[in-house]
């Protein structure tokens, strides 16, 4: 079929231009509501309006075969804990000791540098600590606390327990494994 003017109209539209008040409507529809998709994505992203995001499951049940399971969940709700053991906000998990295994999913907002430091200084104590940050390589807790773990990049955008679609940041797992302690020297041999 050969387009012109006549065809255009048959369809509906003349040179590719929305014509109908109908199609006008609807093109603004879909733009504003592609508009607030970026923008709403754009705000969670850049700032700590949403700071819990409930760790999923699957990802979850991975990492605790892998460690052995854990103990003790040291920021989380009671809505999204995942350990037996879990310190809430009431608790205060930053003024609480740590022990065991520890799964930390901390709250994305400004007090992240606080808890990755608690995980770091609980990590020299004893403890192992696997935490699931976003991976804000531009920060300076990444700098100061994430780097002196073990990083996993995880691969995609994960999807949260507590949200209706995927992340618009990308995760890692930074893990703090305890010191190992130094074993016998060559003069302890018999």
């Amino acid at each position: 079929m050969r387009f012109t003017s006549e065809t255009a109209r048959a369809f509906g539209a003349k040179g590719g231009r929305v014509q109908s008040p109908a199609k006008r409507r609807a093109a603004r529809r879909n733009g504003k509501k592609h508009l607030g998709r970026l923008v709403g994505s754009l705000k969670v992203m850049g700032s700590s309006r949403s700071s819990e995001w409930y760790t999923p499951l699957d990802l979850f049940q991975e990492l605790s075969r892998e460690f052995g399971g854990f103990t003790l969940d040291p920021c989380c709700t009671p809505e999204s804990a995942l350990c037996e053991r879990f310190y809430t906000q009431q608790d205060d998990g930053l003024a609480q000791p740590w022990s065991g295994r520890c799964f930390m999913n901390p709250p994305y907002g400004r007090t992240i540098g606080h808890w990755m430091a608690k995980a770091h200084q609980e990590a020299q104590r004893g403890a192992l600590v696997v935490c699931l940050v976003p991976a804000r390589v531009d920060t300076a807790w990444w700098h100061e606390y994430a780097v002196q773990g073990e990083i996993r990049f995880l691969r995609g955008r994960l999807h949260f327990r507590n949200s209706r679609s995927k992340a618009p940041f990308p995760s890692a797992i930074v893990i703090f494994r305890p010191p190992v302690a130094p074993g016998p020297g060559p003069e302890a041999a018999p």
